[in-house]
């Protein structure tokens, strides 16, 4: 490393892991004395043209001179990166600071020279890209305010790196150069640039893994049994079409097979690419499975093998490793302690994991980061009997297990491109980067339904093997910032499989207003009970009397639906005696067809014990959501032949693991569903006792499926969940904006946050501080002037003005009126001294009670302000009405910073106490509209001024005509580092 005296530290910090356009990893790190082979090599590798571009002139070789100038570096005004895969440079990036006359120059000259070269094999990667943002980043920290370019007019690639990098600037040609000058600091446009690459990659990146064309499992037992063995028996059985091998150092040499698949003892022994390898060594012999996959070209690995971060210090030591070796290749890891991926797609049938059965083809992507939860979201989903009934399908799945890489942000990239998953839902144990992850799940709710539920909620710590940024967000404000991200937060994984089955198979509901109708008054009752609780606005219930046959139960779904004052039918149902099978299959397709008729508006069911109904209603092999119309002859909406279940296979008893029947015969290929492949095993591959999944049949041709819940309460909390959904998905589309104010002070705001600062690094300002601070930004705080003693209070009193209030402002006793800290409505100055006996007498000296006095405001209700920078989910706004309300019961809306004018508007209502705001029993409305412009100017000030991290503005007493803020706070300290303003980068391990 660097040594010169005259030369800085080495900085570490500028050392990252990028993913790059084609889903493979670099490592991006600054260049050093010690890379002077790998310059060179590296060199040797870039064609002539390459290097004709980067110097203008033919360069066949590097001088030692050139070599030494491109190694030494001083880190300030001279710097240089490279992009290094395998640990050799793959590309290279370096800036010279300049002065006015284009010379070498020290700071404080603010401009420098960018030159790049990128080894032609790893041309439109994505190398460059990557490369501009993270010298942009390194430039802007050392005072570089803007990067100068000489192209040839040629080298058309390098022009469109710079041109599409979306910073300002300005394009000349001179001397047969282009010259390219532009500042460096992030524009809107750089960042959605810097977005879009980010979301590209990373998509593409989980493509791989879930998509590969061979896959290897390294470490298959040869003996039966075993995780490697049962993972590639569950590959195999699925019927996946590519390349699949069996890799054990342990194999004889002359074994070239096992259980039908090609056998190895090596990944390097396998001729052709492996795109995934799925490791299921021993911990200890896992980096030596991860240097064969990297130098044979592997593009992603699946970790099942346990002992890492979950075992304690050591074994997090050894994930670290492991997530740095792996990444030295360009490859990505899901795991370790991973259950395993899976893609339903008819054209990968992939089960990599420990899962026996391939789950039915759906439109539902599942992600969860525990291997138990995941197998009970999978039994969930598969079964037919028991909880929410019916075939409901997968598209994907992913158990990250300790989530050492590719992490839930990762699969959210995927999902939102993917055509085949049309409902997101995942079970997450930590968030690693809450502000990204909410960014990612605004816009994926803008385009699917995602639902999410959390757990070690409180247990106050991430589970082992989970690097998680530290946050002092209580997990109701998380919870509320994910709402406001349009994300469907639920509780428990029963409420994460009913949304998820009614918004894959239903549209969502324009409005609250529910019908119910069914055959059962009591089980009417108490679904208009539940959807009162839910919040929903529910009709009357239409009771059909248990002697109501399939026609009746048709033509009264039908009458609902055509209504327009109803937008969701919930229709409870309870057995007819007698009639058995015959007569759930009846039922089922009236309510089928019925719906079917009016596809906009979504239809549920409750039953009770009525596994046959649940099943018939649920009988299609896809749940996308449809809107068919029936055919114009009248026929039902589906006559295409559905595939039956297996008959069971009397010859052969039931084995451990293994269903007791066989695949069905492949009917004849005009008799098949368009699109659908046979149900036997394709010819490539050994018969398997698990039916393979059928093909989603094309949507014109799909019946609409109705979910069937077991419960009313489940039923509408998930039909409440859709309708909140369905109000964001609204409202997202016109999210407000953000006012300007023309009395705001920015300017001056910050030269006086730079003084107070100068001070000391974090501080709580005093009263007058925080009183112009806050005054710069148009937020006027009530004079209150200290109280010592009674003649001091009396003299306060005269310069205010009576009447006054007496306050003790000591921390015990601040904004607790209820102890007796605070007496009002003082008219002179008898009742003033009055009130201070009594509070010495009650409480103590005055020394420390902290008297204050301050004029008496307008009466209304008050409320409280708070605005936060979380380090890990960013700056946040905070309201509730003080007292109760707040301090016991959490009643507090959230949303995060910069607020808009309808996040203002939504804030003040989203607490349950807003009644009390809006004229609750006859009392006068508060004024709303300023409340609102108060929320909004704090809001201002905080994304204005980052190292304002904490604002308290108690009590704000709203009344009917204005407001007063009658205490603040305000603290200052350096702002925490904020990583998604900078370059993109995977978690540093």
């Amino acid at each position: 490393m660097q040594t010169s005296s005259d030369r800085h530290e080495y900085p570490a910090h500028w050392e990252a892991d990028v993913v790059l356009r084609d889903g493979g990893t670099a490592r991006v790190r600054p260049i050093t004395v010690d890379d002077a082979e790998r310059l060179v090599s590296f060199y040797e590798q870039v064609s002539d043209e390459s290097k004709y571009y980067r110097f203008f002139a033919p360069y066949p070789r590097l001088s030692a001179k050139d070599v030494h100038r491109f190694t030494h570096h001083d880190f300030v005004d001279r710097v240089g990166l490279a992009a290094t895969i395998g640990g050799e440079f793959v590309a290279t990036v370096r800036y010279d600071r300049i002065g006015a006359g284009g010379t070498p120059a020290p700071a404080p000259a603010d401009e420098a020279e960018v030159a790049f070269l990128v080894q032609d094999a790893h041309q439109g990667r994505g190398v460059a890209s990557a490369l501009l943002e993270h010298i942009a980043a390194v430039a802007r920290e050392r005072g570089i305010r803007r990067f100068a370019a000489e192209v040839l007019p040629a080298n058309t690639k390098m022009i469109k790196v710079f041109m599409d990098a979306g910073y300002t600037q300005k394009r000349s040609f001179e001397d047969g150069v282009v010259r390219l000058e532009f500042d460096l600091e992030p524009t809107d446009r750089s960042l959605a640039v810097q977005y879009a690459r980010e979301h590209r990659a990373e998509a593409r990146s989980v493509q791989r893994l879930l998509q590969p064309g061979s896959v290897a499992v390294v470490g298959t037992g040869r003996a039966p049994g075993g995780v490697g063995r049962s993972v590639l028996g569950n590959i195999r059985d699925a019927g996946f079409p590519g390349r699949l091998y069996a890799v054990n150092k342990a194999f004889p040499e002359d074994q070239k097979e096992l259980d039908g698949v090609p056998a190895r003892r090596s990944v390097r022994d396998i001729d052709g690419p492996v795109d995934l390898a799925v490791v299921a060594v021993p911990a200890e012999h896992v980096p030596e499975v991860v240097t064969e996959c990297g130098e044979h070209g592997v593009q992603g690995l699946v970790v099942v093998s346990a002992g890492y971060a979950d075992s304690g210090p050591d074994g997090r030591e050894r994930q670290r490793a492991l997530v740095r070796h792996a990444r030295t290749y360009g490859m990505r890891i899901i795991g370790p302690n991973a259950f395993g991926i899976i893609n339903t797609s008819p054209d990968v049938r992939l089960n990599a994991s420990l899962a026996p059965e391939m789950p039915r083809p759906g439109r539902i992507g599942l992600f969860a980061q525990s291997g138990a939860i995941g197998i009970a979201l999978l039994s969930r989903l598969h079964r037919r009997g028991g909880g929410v009934t019916g075939v409901t399908g997968v598209s994907t799945f992913v158990s990250s297990g300790n989530r050492a890489d590719v992490s839930g942000n990762d699969v959210l990239q995927y999902w939102y491109d993917d055509p085949e998953t049309d409902v997101a839902l995942m079970y997450l144990e930590s968030i690693g980067n809450p502000r990204k992850f909410t960014r990612l799940a605004r816009r994926t709710a803008a385009a699917k339904p995602l639902v999410v539920v959390q757990g070690a909620r409180h247990g106050g710590a991430a589970p082992q093997g989970h690097a998680v940024r530290a946050t002092r967000l209580p997990h109701a404000t998380v919870s509320a910032l994910l709402r406001q991200a349009g994300v469907i937060r639920v509780d428990t994984i029963t409420d994460l499989v009913d949304a998820g089955l009614l918004l894959a198979r239903q549209p969502l509901p324009a409005g609250p207003r529910v019908a119910i109708l069914g055959n059962s008054e009591s089980l009417g009752l108490l679904t208009y009970d539940a959807c009162l609780a839910e919040g929903l606005r529910p009709h009357p219930p239409r009771d059909l009397t248990t002697a109501a046959s399939a026609d009746d139960f048709h033509a009264a779904l039908s009458r609902a639906l055509a209504d327009d004052t109803c937008d969701a039918v919930v229709v409870t149902a309870i057995p007819t005696v007698g009639e058995g099978a015959a007569g759930d299959a009846a039922l089922a397709e009236a309510l089928r067809s019925a719906a079917a008729a009016v596809p906009t508006k979504p239809v549920l069911v409750v039953h009770v014990e009525l596994g046959g109904l649940a099943q018939a209603l649920s009988a299609a092999t896809s749940t996308a959501p449809q809107a068919l119309r029936p055919p114009p002859d009248g026929s039902a909406p589906d006559d295409t032949p559905r595939p039956t279940a297996p008959d069971p296979d009397p010859q052969t008893p039931p084995s451990a693991g293994r269903p007791a029947s066989r695949p069905p015969a492949s009917r004849p290929p005009e008799s098949r569903p368009p699109g659908a492949r046979p149900a036997g095993p394709p010819p490539s591959v050994a018969p398997s006792p698990v039916p393979p999944p059928v093909a989603p049949r094309a949507p014109a041709e799909e019946a609409r499926l109705i979910p069937a819940y077991p419960a009313a309460e489940r039923a509408v909390r998930a039909l409440g969940q859709a309708v909140s959904y369905a109000q964001w998905r609204r409202d997202a589309l016109d999210p407000g904006r953000v006012p300007e104010y023309e009395n705001i002070d920015e300017k001056g705001a910050a030269q006086q946050i730079a003084g107070y600062l100068a001070r000391g690094q974090g501080l709580t300002l005093g009263m007058r501080e925080t009183c112009e601070l806050l005054g710069r930004y148009g937020i006027r705080v009530h004079r209150a002037l200290p109280a010592p003693a009674p003649d001091d209070a009396v003299s306060a009193a005269r310069a205010i003005g009576y009447p006054v209030a007496l306050k003790a402002t000591a921390p015990h006793l601040r904004h607790r009126a209820d102890l007796g800290g605070v007496r009002l409505d003082l008219a002179d100055e008898e009742q003033l001294r009055r009130a201070y006996d009594e509070l010495t007498e009650l409480f103590g000296k005055p020394a420390e009670l902290r008297p204050v006095v301050q004029g008496m405001a307008p009466r209304g209700v008050d409320t409280v302000v708070r605005a936060v920078i979380d380090p890990a989910a960013g700056a946040v706004l905070s309201f509730g009405l003080a007292g109760a309300a707040t301090q016991l019961l959490g009643d507090m809306s959230h949303r995060l910073i910069p607020v808009t004018d309808r996040d203002a508007t939504s804030l003040i209502r989203s607490v349950r106490t807003a009644p009390l705001l809006f004229g609750w029993r006859g009392s006068a409305p508060v004024d709303a509209a300023a409340l609102e412009e108060l929320l909004l100017r704090v809001s201002r000030l905080v994304d204005d001024h980052p190292e304002v991290v904490a604002v308290t503005l108690e009590p704000v007493v709203v009344a009917p005509h204005g407001l007063s803020v009658l205490g603040a706070s305000v603290r200052l300290a350096p702002p925490p580092a904020r990583d998604d303003l900078g370059p993109r980068t995977l978690p540093a391990y």
